[in-house]
């Protein structure tokens, strides 16, 4: 276990400054589809607690915070009713990039500006008390943690009462001979393009090789139950390239 967490960290460690590029090339802009498609689903508020795990380089995290925003210009709140959206990532270097994109970031509405905060650290052993968070993410980052069944727990764990869990992550095909062309796709061209682009082969290998060992949408939907969530379910993306599971914290 320690030793899959050691190559992780490596991994993104190495990647960290073209990650946010590659999603754009190996996706061919398609990511930022399936990220949309999730922000619908959760529909942030600016009165909420979020935690965004595995959020280093902060897409997610600051797509809920301009939701938030405009839902709370929309509705017109007293001006302190802001969103709090904590990030969580194992690796420095992707925080750190979270946090340069942060600077840059324009603010339409300052007047409801959301509350980051950055923390360094595991999704199977978050250092943040029980039941604090109206909302927690991941993407693209579950099939990453050396043990995704304790780090279900911890979501668990930290969610508020009638709090929501959403998961954004590479997936199965469902598709019938769309998956032989997508195993072709991934395995004989996205290492080139890591190299290329990154110029990190392996690193775009390993990304490969965890999504096909990676749990199956019902079988996370299993690990999801045992953990205690409730109304549990799936959507397929791109024909089961990846998908979204949500459940409740009852």
């Amino acid at each position: 276990m320690e030793e899959k967490a050691s190559m992780v960290h490596g991994v993104f460690t190495s990647v960290a400054s073209s990650y946010d590029r590659m999603n754009d090339v190996m996706s061919f802009g398609v990511h930022r589809l399936w990220k949309a498609h999730l922000i619908n689903c959760i529909r942030p508020r600016a009165s909420e607690r979020f935690l965004d795990v595995a959020g280093g380089t902060g897409d997610i995290a600051f797509a809920i915070g301009r939701a938030a925003e405009q839902e709370a210009r929309r509705r017109r709140l007293p001006i302190d009713t802001r969103a709090d959206v904590t990030v969580c990532d194992l690796t420095e270097s992707m925080l750190v990039e979270g946090q340069a994109r942060a600077q840059r970031l324009d603010v339409p509405y300052p007047q409801y500006q959301t509350r980051y905060s950055w923390l360094c650290g595991t999704a199977t052993g978050l250092a943040l008390p029980d039941r604090q968070f109206d909302c927690y993410t991941i993407s693209f980052g579950l099939r990453n943690v050396d043990e995704p069944q304790k780090a279900l727990n911890e979501a668990y764990r930290v969610l508020k009462p009638g709090g929501r869990f959403f998961c954004l992550e590479f997936s199965q095909v469902v598709l019938p001979g769309f998956d032989k062309l997508y195993d072709a796709y991934s395995f004989n061209v996205i290492p080139r393009m890591g190299q290329l682009v990154a110029g990190d082969r392996e690193s775009y290998q390993y990304l490969v090789e965890s999504i096909r060992k990676f749990a199956k949408q019902d079988a996370l939907e299993d690990m999801m139950r045992q953990a205690g969530f409730e109304r549990v379910s799936h959507t397929n993306l791109s024909g089961g390239i990846a998908a979204i599971h949500t459940g409740w914290r009852l």
